[in-house]
């Protein structure tokens, strides 16, 4: 069976949200609809439409025309056995201690290592993003040189793979947050899937807008994998949150994004330790001075 694609970009998260729900009305209608955002700091957002006909183009440009967003790219997508495809592409993962494996790949974890299992099909962070490389990393740094964190926090959580990384280390129940109430779902799954409910605590909060979050601080270990814009944003709560000699693990940044962010970061008294580029992403360690 064919699958088309109709892609677009536009600045903002409403307008985008409300041109998905725009596109609903197509015939033929789409079978599905994702609104995302693009995570290089430019504020857009790819709004796209998935079909099994060829869509209607007129109205697609009629919708574009609208909502202010570019010329939808119609494109028609070759079969493809996603399975062999996820096999292939999202092969297992070492960051530091650390193997990031899917179900297919079971087989192959190593015995030296802390396994944390990540399906392709969880979103939101399956770990193959040099980002989420770059914290794991990071971590795996602090362990090195017998740093313990008995209070953990991640902002912006997605998976919950890095809190679930720091439950798997150390014996404390970290804070997992996402302002997306799906991220936190699958956070609940993802610990289900790798037998750790009840070691990590899943939150829907913005940023460190939360009375558990409050109660629990000061933490020894905060990270944060998110984008520039916000994570500036959070720079001065951050350092409320975080107790004196405490580290942060910063990440979503472009290379050339990593200074700004360690500036609004020392003028707060959390001062970079490292920086360590995967790739064109960058990730921050920093410690509360």
């Amino acid at each position: 069976m064919p699958t088309f694609t109709a892609l677009t970009t536009l600045p903002g998260k409403a307008p985008a949200e409300a041109l998905g729900e725009a596109m609903e009305s197509l015939s033929p209608e789409p079978y599905g609809v994702g609104v995302f955002e693009i995570e290089d700091g430019s504020g857009l957002w790819e709004v796209g439409g998935y079909f099994t006909e060829s869509p209607d183009q007129a109205g697609l440009a009629l919708l574009a025309t609208i909502h202010g967003a570019k010329p939808f790219a119609v494109s028609e997508l070759p079969e493809t056995d996603w399975v062999a495809k996820v096999k292939r592409e999202l092969a297992p993962i070492r960051a530091g201690r650390f193997y990031l494996y899917g179900s297919h790949d079971a087989e192959t974890v190593p015995a030296d290592c802390v396994p944390l299992l990540i399906e392709a099909a969880m979103a939101f962070g399956t770990g193959h993003h040099g980002t989420t490389q770059g914290c794991l990393r990071a971590l795996d740094r602090l362990l090195e040189q017998g740093v313990t964190a008995e209070k953990v926090a991640d902002i912006g959580c997605g998976t919950a793979v890095l809190a679930m990384a720091a439950a798997r280390v150390w014996p404390g129940t970290p804070l997992a947050s996402d302002i997306d109430p799906v991220a936190v779902e699958v956070a609940e799954a993802n610990l289900a899937a790798n037998d750790m409910q009840g070691r990590v605590t899943c939150l829907e909060a913005t940023g460190f807008d939360h009375p558990q979050i409050a109660a629990a601080a000061h933490f020894d270990l905060i990270f944060a994998n998110i984008l520039k814009g916000p994570l500036v944003d959070l720079a001065p709560h951050m350092a409320e949150h975080l107790s004196p000699g405490g580290h942060a693990i910063l990440s979503g940044l472009l290379n050339e994004q990593a200074a700004d962010v360690a500036m609004a970061y020392e003028a707060v008294g959390i001062t970079q330790i490292e920086a360590t580029e995967i790739g064109e992403w960058t990730t921050l360690l920093l410690r509360k001075t």
